[in-house]
């Protein structure tokens, strides 16, 4: 499977190599799939350790050695001498050492060539919590994310995919329809994303399929949620921190039609007061499993200047984990039924691509009922973007919008075909990848 993060890495190796790399990402997003990819294709030589089948690695670095000591003894355990000038070491499930973390330092500031990369379950949250003393500034560290939806476009036609996206991009810069029946099949496939969703499991096991949904083995996001459920209980203070850590992630499906349109903690059981469940919080967003989009009490430069802490909606890493939460029928979806939970779907697949686009998620409220989805900042200001689930395009809120704030222009996301109309600029759900 192609991924966008690719390019990424091999930034880093062009730019930064000198400095550790460090990948931080929930678990089955396709960490370690694509950074052995990488470390195969771009170096002659690659070593691979996985703390998790090392236990002997993660008491080395325990030790009260120096870090060229326990270089020397790392090579022992593994019976290999590193040739440091051609070899690339990738270090995956590092979250279980933190003393191997800290030493990241060493090998940032070795005179030698060292080139050293990692990634791990939980890592977001482990570095949080960190004991002992983070290398900041030693490390390089990006995100990774569940497959956006032109890296399904390429998984789903292997051939075709990249003249396709081509093909959007054009039409995306220019304003320009796309052809009918391409635009129709570029909805459908959207529609099979809505089902299956991004984890890179999923997709593989639709494509065996024969690109069958009825076939698809459902089991797959349920095994992934599961592991998320059990992952709660690790990098935690007390078991009531977990319980809460739980509850928060269960919760999301029914918050996201909350009629106030924001996150209640009385949603969560009667009597939730925020300072309880405050570290619980923090702990779902440092694992990358849910993403928080927060309100603006201002339009004004720079919108992080302008939140409102009180006001927020929390979307899913991925959309085909929340519609397994929600158990619907995939038929609902693929035969473009109405039903009350469509709006949300569409939205928190909006949330996934801007996300994956380190695009920051904001939103705008006013004190009546007028509610823009997202806010954007860009090169042309802020933009607001609403979000529509069919073709029906009829917003009273974006004029609302338009009319206080004049932005330069607006976006809609929509089923609805490419345009740019009383200076709003149409975006076809397929296209919201190209949303920068």
């Amino acid at each position: 499977m192609i991924r966008n993060i690719y390019k990424q890495l091999l930034q880093w190796k062009k730019e930064n190599i000198n400095m550790p790399l460090m990948v931080i990402g929930a678990r089955q997003v396709g960490k370690t799939y694509i950074i052995r990819e990488f470390c195969e294709k771009e170096f002659s030589k690659n070593i691979y350790i996985n703390l998790l089948e090392h236990s002997e690695i993660v008491n080395l670095f325990k030790e009260k050695i120096s870090t060229e000591e326990k270089f020397i003894k790392l090579q022992l355990i593994l019976n290999i001498s590193i040739d440091i000038e051609n070899s690339i070491i990738f270090f995956d499930e590092i979250q279980e050492s933190e003393e191997l973390i800290s030493s990241l330092k060493y090998f940032c500031e070795n005179e030698k060539p060292f080139k050293i990369i990692c990634a791990g379950s939980l890592l977001g949250v482990k570095i949080n919590r960190f004991n002992s003393s983070f290398p900041v500034g030693k490390v390089q560290m990006i995100n990774m994310y569940p497959m956006s939806f032109d890296e399904f476009i390429l998984a789903n036609m292997p051939e075709m995919g990249k003249v396709l996206i081509d093909e959007i991009k054009k039409c995306y810069n220019e304003n320009k329809n796309m052809d009918s029946v391409l635009h129709e099949k570029l909805i459908n496939l959207y529609r099979i994303y809505i089902c299956i969703g991004g984890m890179p499991a999923c997709v593989d096991n639709y494509l065996k399929c024969t690109n069958d949904i009825l076939k698809y083995n459902k089991e797959i996001i349920k095994n992934i949620i599961n592991a998320y459920l059990n992952d709660m209980n690790k990098y935690v203070y007390n078991s009531f921190e977990a319980t809460r850590i739980e509850d928060i992630y269960k919760t999301i499906p029914a918050q996201l039609e909350n009629s106030s349109r924001k996150f209640q903690y009385s949603k969560i059981k009667k009597g939730a007061r925020s300072k309880d469940y405050e570290s619980a919080l923090k702990w779902l967003y440092s694992s990358n499993l849910i993403h928080k989009c927060t309100a603006l009490n201002s339009i004004n430069i720079p919108p992080k200047a302008y939140i409102d802490n009180e006001s927020f909606k929390l979307f899913l890493s991925d959309i085909g984990i929340l519609t397994s939460l929600l158990e619907l029928k995939y038929n609902e979806i693929i035969l473009d039924n109405k039903f009350l939970y469509k709006g949300i779907l569409v939205e928190n697949f909006v949330a996934q691509e801007f996300i994956s686009n380190n695009i920051s998620l904001y939103y705008w409220k006013s004190k009546s009922d007028a509610e823009v989805d997202f806010v954007i900042y860009n090169d042309d200001g802020l933009i607001p973007i609403e979000v529509k689930s069919s073709e029906n395009t009829k917003s009273k809120s974006l004029k609302v919008y338009m009319d206080r704030y004049n932005p330069k222009y607006a976006i809609r996301v929509s089923s609805k075909n490419f345009g740019f109309e009383n200076n709003i600029k149409s975006v076809p759900l397929y296209a919201t990848f190209l949303i920068k």
